[in-house]
């Protein structure tokens, strides 16, 4: 009888193990990548030598911010590294082109002449930070394509980057650090 309730707990034991097996090879394991497709990278920007810029900054900034979801772009805290260094200049605009990773380095360049024939200063900025985010120009182009730059015209005010343009920065930046694009660093000059 002893051997018998034994035999029973020790079955009741197997189901509920053999069960609880089941259950756990039943659920799909955690993919990481896909865990590390929504990691956001955070860059850090100093534009302490862009005196005249900020305003056009902070919108260039903010575009970016709002239309990607794995890239945030943040202004530096004094005395830490930034990624991306943003100085006024009184040529015309240029910059590294990335995409810059954490730790890495990238120099915009806000030109004035650019500003001085007549281009928007908040596209510039949102133009060239677009380049250190890993995209090339596409000249000639609409205005609807932040990254055609001056050969959209003078009268071109738009800082927001199109559909395509975002999703190269997202493809980019998806697992959290960059991985699949290595960093240009070309200059590129936005002459036009």
């Amino acid at each position: 009888m002893l051997e018998s309730r034994w035999l029973k707990a020790v079955g009741v034991a197997a189901a509920i193990t053999l069960a609880t097996v089941t259950a756990a090879q039943a659920a799909p394991a955690p993919d990481p990548v896909a865990e590390g497709a929504s990691a956001v990278v955070t860059l850090r920007y100093d534009d302490s030598r862009a005196g005249g810029w900020e305003a056009a900054i902070a919108a260039g900034v903010a575009s970016w911010n709002s239309n990607v979801d794995n890239v945030k772009l943040v202004e530096v805290a004094p005395g830490t590294r930034a990624e991306i260094q943003i100085v006024a200049t009184s040529g015309w605009p240029q910059a590294t082109l990335g995409p810059v990773r954490p730790g890495g380095q990238a120099r915009v360049e806000l030109g004035s002449q650019a500003v001085a024939q007549g281009h928007d200063k908040t596209r510039i900025a949102a133009h060239e930070i677009g380049h250190s985010l890993g995209l090339p120009d596409t000249k000639p182009g609409p205005c609807s394509q932040l990254m055609s730059g001056s050969s959209a015209g003078i009268s071109c005010k738009n800082a927001v980057p199109n559909a395509a343009e975002q999703s190269r920065v997202e493809y980019a930046y998806a697992g959290g650090l960059a991985p699949r694009v290595p960093a240009d660093g070309r200059v590129l000059v936005d002459a036009s």
